[in-house]
């Protein structure tokens, strides 16, 4: 189809025909119109299905390494990474042969039986992160299946150490931060202070406050003595890629200390090598090393897996029947987290990810001088990263979209690349020239592109 053959506009669906072929001439990758294969197939399954996403129109199909493709064939460069869970790129091959190989050999058993990978996964992890410089008190894990999974546990585990400090039960306070965002589960959510997603299920919890992020003076009035658990984000991914001061984690570490209070650090977005170092807090002195560690995302690959680990402190206020899971530490999840871990953590990858992280602050710098008025700050480390815009920044995904790029949001108006970690710099290079382009558009035409919602796993509270 031609833009220089199109009629003159007769009617709102002619309107909508003209659109249509000026997008498909103008852009690479033009969103699936209304009469699309694409469109069709989700006008059928959009009604058995609960609308707990906005989602943009394409539909995704197939990936490999650092690209996906959607239903229409169209190609697009992944800096998203499924939100920070495919570090090793999409269809890893390795992966795929372990997939295979484990579900013809055994999937799950539960945990009323043992099984070799629960123990061989656990190991790892508590002896990878010892060797890495990370949680020096490392001494147990518990494998789940998620995240939220992951928080619930650490959450848990903090309060039977109150309970076992105070058997009246006055240490039982969980203290949480502005920004955070822990999970949908009704003890993580509690510790998820956005009004967005706390009303529509309230009352919370009871026993949960929450603090400003990075603001030292307010330690020791949040944490007292009724503090059982501190629990935050070395780097807040949802929140906006906010990075805690190493003095604000030192200050918590110190304090809970003094009240005997657990200080649980989720990682479970910014760490398993996405600052260039297997944790994110490993670059700390052990004094702010924390009492529990939550992870998830990338330990599966974009299987579902996630894992505490705690101390031998908290290890030993943890009885047989007091916590459990079904499906976790399944051999199939741990067989393949068992191989993930041990990539994720490879030196070569993680200093490949601190050489990377320079081509993005280039682009980003360089866009920063370009658009001044728009772009206001880089955050973040590694690649975990930021890009702070003055206004609504949707259109931009879309231009971005419609050009072969995929990136999300976080915060407030910011733009957040977590791309797969194995992702080239040549790669990088040609992300960021979709970027730059996409921005040529938006800002230099105003009101021409009209950015899809939902794109982002928490929205700011109003929006």
């Amino acid at each position: 189809r031609c833009a220089s053959a199109i009629a003159v506009p007769t009617s709102t669906a002619s309107q909508n025909i003209e659109h249509d072929v000026i997008k498909e001439a103008s852009v690479p990758n033009p969103d699936p119109p209304a009469d699309s294969p694409t469109a069709a197939q989700l006008s059928e399954h959009t009604p058995y299905m609960v609308a707990t996403y906005v989602r943009p129109p394409p539909m995704m199909v197939k990936g490999e390494g650092c690209y996906l493709w959607d239903a229409e064939n169209r190609q697009y460069l992944d800096f998203t990474a499924g939100i920070a869970v495919n570090a090793l790129g999409h269809s890893d091959p390795e992966m795929a042969k372990l997939l295979y190989q484990q579900a013809r050999t055994l999937i799950h058993t539960s945990n009323l039986y043992h099984n070799p990978w629960t123990g061989e996964l656990s190991k790892q992890i508590i002896t990878k992160t010892l060797s890495a410089g990370a949680m020096h008190t490392a001494s147990k894990a518990f494998i789940c299946n998620s995240g939220s999974e992951a928080n619930e546990a650490a959450i848990k585990f903090a309060r039977k150490v109150g309970k076992m400090r105070m058997p009246s039960g006055t240490q039982h306070e969980i203290l949480s931060f502005h920004g955070s965002f822990h999970g949908r589960t009704m003890g993580s959510l509690s510790a998820t202070p956005n009004p967005k997603y706390q009303k529509p299920f309230a009352p919370m919890i009871p026993g949960f406050k929450y603090g400003t992020y990075n603001d030292e003076s307010s330690i020791n009035s949040l944490v007292t003595d009724k503090t059982c658990g501190v629990i935050i984000e070395p780097i807040q991914g949802e929140g906006g890629v906010n990075v805690a001061t190493p003095s604000f984690l030192q200050a918590l570490r110190t304090r809970c200390d003094e009240v005997g209070a657990v200080l649980i650090y989720d990682e479970i977005q910014c760490g398993l090598g996405r600052t260039g170092q297997v944790w994110a807090h490993q670059t700390l002195p052990k004094s702010a090393h924390p009492d529990i560690l939550t992870t998830a995302k990338a330990l599966g690959n974009g299987f579902p897996i996630g894992a505490t680990i705690v101390s031998e402190d908290v290890a030993q206020c943890i009885v047989t029947g007091d916590h459990g899971t079904t499906f976790g530490g399944n051999p199939l999840a741990c067989r393949l987290a068992h191989y993930i871990f041990s990539r994720l953590s490879d030196p070569e990858l993680l200093s490949s990810v601190q050489s990377k992280e320079h081509v993005f602050r280039r682009h980003f710098e360089h866009l920063q001088r370009k658009y001044p008025n728009h772009v206001k700050e880089i955050r973040g480390r590694g690649l975990i990263l930021g890009l702070q815009l003055a206004s609504d920044p949707t259109p931009v995904l879309t231009a971005a979209r419609e050009r072969g790029l995929l990136v999300i949001t976080c915060g407030t108006n910011t733009l957040r690349f977590v791309p797969p970690l194995i992702i080239t710099e040549a790669e990088i290079e040609r992300g960021c020239a979709i970027l730059e382009k996409a921005m040529e558009v938006v800002f230099a035409n105003g009101g021409e592109v009209q950015g899809t919602k939902g794109q982002q796993e928490m929205a700011p509270d109003g929006r």
